[in-house]
């Protein structure tokens, strides 16, 4: 039986902190050995690309694929798909939108769980969209956040990011207008941005007293979010999956001109589990690309809590079971 979830539906559901505690246990299992996380097949076509990204996790029993497209002069959808490993059953359809925005704020407050930072705490952000949105809500649930400053190119978005967080968290967040300006002097920094530029958006010459700067929204070869001092500068760098550098174009840079060696790189799931210690003070980058494991955390609590709620949408037919054909019929065709 396979039910199906929809936006509404997830809405709500899953808190920040319910969502890091999720990404910490998956973390977990994945230093263990306990799962796998296939390269992401991208495709593009006439109007558009599709992404496809596969995980299993063999504690939790769980595997699941996120598909995502973009037609141009449309946008962005995102479908996950939530299957049990032992009889490979198609438990759930999710939309994919909530999850990719809950988990990848959470990946950072995963890693700000781990980046002490004593005293009030002042957040910049680059970025003004749905993901600048769920940085900053992750860094105000580990730190005792005192102040934001966001920038965004579009004086009105940034605005009412300013107008609107500041209501829900109850700290002062202010809209300014220059990047630079947004992350001077701020102890953690966040760049959200839809910028598909090779020129970087934020710069390593701004951070002067930051701790933790997560970079979560370039994931592709070809753009650059941040430049190559953010890494060089950085004692450590974290990366929410091994194949990270193949994703990520300013993480490619960053390697190309030595500013990332094998000592000073760790996974997600490293940190997580104590494999790699996170340095006392000076900078730690995270490079955040997104894997299905996140993903599948998050679709299987979804499933967990609302599977068996009365009214929930279901398909009994779907991805139906194709039984193999026995020695005797292969003998006959």
């Amino acid at each position: 039986m396979t039910i199906m979830l929809g936006l509404e539906a997830l809405e709500g559901v899953l808190g920040m902190r319910d969502a890091m505690d999720l990404l910490e246990q998956a973390s977990s299992h994945e230093a263990a050995g306990k799962t796998f996380i296939s390269p992401r097949l991208n495709t593009s076509f006439e109007s558009g690309w599709m992404r496809v990204m596969f995980a299993a996790d063999y504690q939790s029993g769980y595997c699941a694929t996120k598909a995502y497209h973009m037609i141009q002069g449309v946008g962005v959808r995102y479908v996950v798909s939530l299957y049990r490993l032992r009889d490979g059953e198609l438990l759930a359809v999710l939309d994919g939108r909530i999850i990719t925005d809950l988990r990848t704020g959470a990946a950072s407050g995963v890693v700000a769980r781990k980046v002490r930072a004593p005293g009030p705490v002042s957040v910049g952000l680059i970025g003004s969209g749905h993901q600048a949105r769920m940085q900053l809500e992750s860094l105000a649930s580990v730190y005792r956040v005192e102040s934001a400053a966001v920038y965004s190119p579009t004086a009105g978005h940034r605005e009412t990011f300013a107008r609107e967080m500041s209501a829900k968290l109850g700290i002062p967040v202010t809209a300014v207008d220059s990047a630079e300006a947004a992350v001077r002097g701020r102890v953690a920094v966040a760049a959200a941005t839809s910028s598909r530029s090779s020129e970087p958006v934020l710069h390593g010459a701004w951070l002067d007293r930051c701790r933790l700067l997560c970079g979560v929204g370039s994931t592709r070869p070809q753009s650059v979010e941040l430049d190559v001092q953010c890494f060089r500068d950085a004692g450590l760098v974290v990366v929410d999956s091994p194949r990270a550098v193949e994703e990520a174009g300013d993480l490619q840079q960053a390697e190309k001109h030595g500013a990332i060696t094998a000592e000073k790189q760790a996974t997600l799931a490293q940190i997580v589990s104590g494999q790699v210690t996170v340095p006392r003070e000076g900078l730690v980058t995270f490079k955040s690309v997104g894997t299905a494991l996140q993903d599948l955390a998050l679709a299987a609590r979804y499933y967990e809590l609302l599977g068996s709620r009365a009214g929930v949408p279901t398909a009994p037919d779907l991805a139906s079971l194709k039984q193999p054909l026995s020695a005797a019929e292969i003998s006959r065709r």
